[in-house]
């Protein structure tokens, strides 16, 4: 499913480092920033 500049970003969760879980939801009015590392500290 593609977002386009403009549109609402579809709820979702993810889990950060200390495996707590962070849904978007949660943080609506609020700026948010989601970055990513691909293949961070998997030792290879």
């Amino acid at each position: 499913m593609a977002v386009e500049i403009g549109q609402v970003a579809p709820d979702f969760t993810l889990m950060d480092g200390d495996r707590k879980e962070h849904t978007l939801s949660e943080y609506r009015g609020q700026t948010v920033v989601v970055a990513w590392y691909v293949l961070a500290f998997t030792g290879g």
